[in-house]
């Protein structure tokens, strides 16, 4: 036997505040469980699947130095300044002064609103 629930005692404002912060409580509980224990399973699931950066082969052969006799100190310094010069130029300094000139509005019969306020009786 099931008691008889009157709805017209219950406010349905009440019945949608509960339901709402259920919803949202539940979701900000989900969201925190799957950050604080699924996120975790996931990243070492992955990591897993990826190769060691340990198994790498380290070689033992010295890394080639770059000589050039066409590669001197000018050239680098011709470089570096092409580049600064280049980077500098993409900023443009502009005036700081703002000018703000007042218009002069004319009064014309054609823009004024009082008149189609009220109808002209004669």
């Amino acid at each position: 036997m099931s008691i008889p629930l009157n709805i017209s005692t219950i406010d349905e404002g009440y019945v949608i505040l509960i339901t709402g912060l259920f919803i949202v409580f539940s979701g900000l509980l989900i969201l925190t469980l799957f950050f604080k224990f699924g996120l975790p399973l996931i990243l070492n699931f992955y990591n897993s699947l990826k190769p060691d950066k340990h198994k790498k082969t380290v070689t033992s052969e010295p890394q080639p130095k770059f000589e050039s006799k066409d590669f001197t100190g000018e050239v680098a310094a011709a470089i570096s300044l092409g580049i600064h010069l280049y980077l500098n130029e993409q900023h443009d300094d502009e005036n700081a002064v703002l000018t703000i000139k007042k218009a002069r509005k004319l009064y014309s019969p054609w823009s004024s609103k009082i008149y189609g306020v009220y109808k002209n009786r004669i």
